[in-house]
């Protein structure tokens, strides 16, 4: 068997464009509900707790039918840092690094910190009324809650009139999200999420459309109030935005990696971007870096362009040789583009 290391070729803009994708903030704390002090409850919360944040963590509830996890749930307190107890809700903050080592020694796939922003148009239904639900309304916090529950950095409208007047519900039911590009264009966020919710006798139900660059999803979704259908909604469209950014099993590969344009400003940024694909930087000549990064293409691309790269041709490049079959590691000097020597004069 020949292996191969594929060379990618990305540029960042003369003109530094932002990053819309942001490093999601509280991804290991999570906040459960706490019927009683007694232990029995107590280690019922903690072992919910541990659900949620492997959900999160993977987009991928079948996550928590593995071995691994159902050998943590017998004590996750070896992956807590701290918890402690807010009213009616146990807040648990779980250690980053020993979470994140124990899952990727399972072999489960995690999903990195940086993610796309969410820019939510969220239209309730109530008889026969409609309420576009804005930044600042009480109707906003448990679209927020549910949002930071399943680990997706989110951004409402402001919900003025120039804004009420697009967010109806032929625009946020309709395939394409013209009706609303106008009226998003002051969020800067990477995807657009459009619900209409509506109340349907004892409980809600919502229809919702996710337009991500040119992807188009859409679901339905019920909850027994306003909360559980808006947890319902965000944990169908990180389940659906997952698989982008989160490479299967046997489909990551050793992917060398040129970033043109680089300055210091953005090698932070592009730092972040890359740490799920475990990143290493190999060679740094002025405004262009080179990575080795283990990471399906189609991963490595939807993660790149949330940080607003573009690929280019690699039309330099030298053809990319074969090792030999009995290679097991991969000579990065082999895979770069050799400079031509300086012509004699």
């Amino acid at each position: 068997m020949r292996l191969i290391t594929r060379l990618f070729v990305f540029a960042l803009s003369v003109i530094s464009l932002p990053a819309f994708a942001v490093p999601t903030t509280g991804l290991y704390q999570v906040r459960t509900a706490l019927p009683s002090q007694q232990p029995e409850e107590r280690a019922a919360a903690l072992g919910q707790a541990l659900d949620i944040l492997v959900v999160r963590l993977t987009g991928d509830t079948a996550a928590l039918q593995s071995e691994a996890v159902a050998e943590l749930r017998k004590d996750p307190q070896q992956l807590i840092s701290q918890y402690g107890v807010e009213g009616s809700s146990l807040v648990v903050d779980f250690d980053p690094l020993t979470t994140e080592s124990r899952l990727r020694e399972a072999g489960i796939p995690l999903w990195g910190a940086n993610r796309p922003l969410l820019l939510v148009w969220w239209l309730d239904e109530v008889d026969g009324s409609t309420t576009l639900v804005g930044d600042s309304q009480e109707l906003a916090a448990p679209v927020q809650a549910a949002a930071q529950n399943r680990g997706l950095p989110i951004r409402l409208p402001l919900a003025d009139l120039d804004e009420q007047l697009a967010a109806t519900t032929e625009n946020l039911g309709a395939a394409q999200p013209d009706g609303l590009q106008a009226v998003s264009q002051r969020y800067a966020a990477d995807a657009l999420l459009g619900v209409i919710a509506q109340s349907a006798g004892d409980k809600w139900q919502g229809q919702w459309r996710l337009w991500l660059g040119d992807s188009r999803e859409q679901g339905t979704a019920e909850g027994a109030d306003q909360a559980a259908l808006a947890d319902a909604v965000m944990l169908a469209v990180s389940q659906r935005l997952a698989p982008r950014f989160v490479a299967a099993p046997g489909a990551a590969q050793s992917i060398t990696l040129v970033v043109q344009g680089v300055d210091l400003a953005r090698m932070a940024e592009l730092d972040r971007l890359l740490t799920p694909f475990a990143a290493r930087l190999r060679k740094a000549q002025g405004n262009t870096l080179t990575y080795l990064v283990n990471a399906s293409p189609e991963q490595l691309r939807a993660q790149l362009a949330l940080g607003q790269l573009r690929e280019v041709t690699a039309v330099a490049a030298e053809p990319l040789p074969t090792l030999s079959p009995l290679s097991t590691t991969v000579d990065q000097a082999a895979v770069e583009p050799v400079a031509p020597a300086p012509a004699v004069p």
